[in-house]
């Protein structure tokens, strides 16, 4: 990355932090033996996966016990899923599931609905809520597991998971949250938040990539995704990825340990951004919830604009901004997350996701608000439908 270079994507990843990268080191080198091994090369790498296990659950207050390590959050969220409804316990055939899910959970809906699963969708208003009633009102008889994010990747929207999970819970169904985006970000307690399976990685918060787990509360039944071997207690078969596990537990100690500090931070960033653009820039709006959002998420829609030019034009100036999630940036389509709080099409091609980190400046988000401001006039200017608008005498902000 270019000295100059301001990156504003830190929901798609995040730099691996020095003192991650140090824990790691001995793991790479010297310390290369099997945990599974019983000779003595084995027994650091051993210990040091045991260590991490602690860090990790310490962050969301459960037993290690209950923690499985996977290469990463949509390994994670397929193996909740599909082991709440496949293999020889399964709990029912109804999923349910919200509509801005990340395209690991969607995706392994329709795999699981061509294998006769059925599926709810459950809506969300404007500002990207589920609705705990409209969870409660989609419960069958037959309902496996519900499934809603913790927080949404494109648009920071917090859903109210512990409520929803508490209507899961006295209808005696699993509620699996998928916490990639918010572990590590705010609080979450899986007993105070009546959460039964929740999925996270370590790349969001400055750790390793290739390397999640899910946490999976005492009692539930899992069953494997992965066969082969004996690691992860009999359940995910693979050779353990040491230095991963090892640098994803210094991740989550250090994330504990600055999340008051870190997410005031952010806010402060991301509160200037939005203020400076929704103030200076005509035609633009915020998406997702004003104040129960990420510290770090803003999504912004920008009218009489493409996105994709908008974002290569910033790229063209040194600044990394993202059009939603980097997990769909292949595709043409509009974001499945804008359409679903009620964004046109034309709308939801135009909107840019900002993603602070501790690591930004306050200029560099002024510089970022400047170029915006050039790059979306110049953009503007070259637009029939921005010229039409200004010709009818439109002058009222989106």
């Amino acid at each position: 990355m270019a000295p100059d270079t301001i990156y504003l994507d830190n929901a798609s990843t995040t730099p691996l932090r020095g003192e991650v990268l140090d824990a790691m080191l001995p793991y790479l080198t010297g310390e290369y033996g099997n945990p599974a091994s019983i000779h003595p090369m084995g027994r650091t790498p051993r210990d040091a996966v045991a260590h991490a296990r602690e860090s990790v659950a310490s962050l969301i207050g459960a037993d290690p016990s209950e923690i499985y390590f996977t290469s990463g959050g949509s390994e994670s969220d397929n193996w909740a899923l599909k082991s709440a409804v496949l293999g020889p316990h399964p709990r029912g055939r109804h999923v349910i599931v919200s509509s801005i899910e990340h395209h690991a959970i969607l995706n392994t809906c329709s795999h699981l609905k061509s294998m006769g699963v059925e599926v709810t969708y459950l809506p969300v208003d404007r500002d990207g809520l589920v609705d705990p009633a409209v969870v409660e009102a989609s419960i069958r008889p037959d309902t496996a597991v519900v499934s809603v994010m913790a927080a949404n990747n494109e648009i920071g929207t917090i859903q109210p998971i512990r409520e929803i999970g508490g209507i899961a819970r006295d209808h005696g169904v699993l509620f699996h949250t998928d916490a990639v985006q918010a572990y590590g970000q705010v609080d979450l307690d899986v007993t105070r938040d009546n959460i039964d399976l929740l999925s996270a990685s370590a790349h969001k918060l400055g750790g390793p990539k290739g390397v999640g787990f899910l946490y999976v509360r005492k009692g539930v039944h899992l069953d494997p995704l992965i066969h082969g071997g004996e690691q992860e207690r009999g359940i995910r078969g693979g050779t353990t990825n040491v230095p991963g596990v090892v640098g994803f537990g210094r991740a989550a100690e250090l994330a504990g340990a600055g999340m008051a500090a870190d997410s005031e931070h952010e806010r402060t960033l991301r509160d200037h951004l939005v203020s400076r653009i929704l103030s200076e820039i005509p035609y633009t709006r915020l998406n997702g919830h004003p104040s129960s959002r990420l510290p770090g998420n803003a999504n912004i829609s920008f009218a009489f604009v493409e996105g994709e030019a908008l974002l290569m034009s910033m790229a063209m100036n040194g600044i990394c901004v993202s059009t939603g999630s980097a997990c769909a940036s292949g595709s043409l389509d509009p974001s499945h997350v804008l359409l679903a709080i009620g964004l046109d099409h034309a709308t939801a091609h135009g909107s840019l996701r900002f993603t602070v980190s501790p690591r930004n400046t306050l200029g560099e988000i002024d510089r970022t608000v400047d170029v915006l401001k050039e790059v979306v006039g110049r953009l503007r200017a070259m637009s029939p439908l921005y010229e039409d608008h200004i010709k009818n005498g439109e002058e009222t902000r989106g």
